[in-house]
């Protein structure tokens, strides 16, 4: 069985200052997907977190914008091949892909834009939403089986946040970025989550400066998605909310070897 967490930490040197390294020893997965590390050197980190034991890393740090945005996998078996540089310029910038290729599949671990700070954000947004949809689409095309992880930055369905009415015309939950997750899933992606709990109310983000996390106002938008053809070594998704140290908890993954 392989285990993957995907967690957006935001900021990699605060959640080892809150434990994280504790908990990610005590996480028994094979492959861990970060995104926010907010760094913008790995050297900027203690020893043990740039070489943990039992892992291989690979980091995609933001080059234009210092200690911003950022993502890293910790992988307790090599993959063939790290990839951080892609065919689509948007997806270079602002260190948010890295690419893993196994044997059995090709994992991305994306930290997706967010959509607010004014229309060009948004529009952003959309633009590296459509260059990733033709990168992982190119790789299909290859007969590799893709895997993707992250933070999405949306919610899809009204189930997947506290208060969908109130957030119609908010950013994480406009028609033009929910019907990029439809594309996601009839081209042949699964929402892993969703898979296995269908009707499941579970959150996996909540906004810090209102301390909704307490009264669980959250949104869920950080996801697994699959290709289909993966389905038949799916075991199980799922949600952490109870792991503190960020706004968000982590998400996992379980396939069967």
């Amino acid at each position: 069985m392989i285990t993957m967490l995907s967690w957006n930490v935001n900021g990699l040197r605060a959640a080892v200052k809150k434990g994280f390294l504790n908990w990610m020893n005590k996480s028994g997965a094979d492959i861990i997907c970060l995104q926010e590390t907010k760094i913008s050197s790995p050297d900027q980190l203690p020893h043990e977190v740039l070489h943990p034991d039992g892992y291989s890393v690979c980091w995609n740090c933001a080059t234009e914008k210092k200690g911003y945005s950022g993502v890293t996998i910790f992988s307790k078996s090599e993959p063939k091949e790290w990839i951080t540089q892609f065919s689509y310029p948007i997806l270079n910038k602002e260190g948010r892909v890295i690419g893993a290729d196994y044997e059995d599949f090709i994992l991305f671990n994306v930290y997706f834009p967010n959509g607010g700070m004014g229309p060009h954000r948004l529009e952003y947004k959309m633009k590296f939403y459509d260059a990733f949809f033709k990168m992982i689409n190119s790789y299909k095309q290859k007969s590799k089986k893709v895997i993707f992880c992250g933070d999405v930055n949306t919610a899809h369905d009204e189930i997947d946040l506290a208060r969908p009415k109130a957030n119609e015309n908010n950013t994480g939950f406009l028609p033009m970025e929910r019907a990029w997750i439809d594309k996601v899933i009839q081209a042949g992606f699964i929402d892993t989550f969703r898979h296995f709990h269908p009707q499941t109310v579970r959150y996996s983000y909540w906004d810090m400066k209102t301390r909704a996390r307490d009264r669980n106002v959250g949104w869920r938008i950080d996801y697994f998605f699959a290709d289909k053809s993966l389905e038949p070594k799916l075991k199980d998704a799922f949600i952490l909310p109870d792991v503190t140290g960020s706004d968000h908890c982590p998400v996992g993954l379980t396939l069967n070897n």
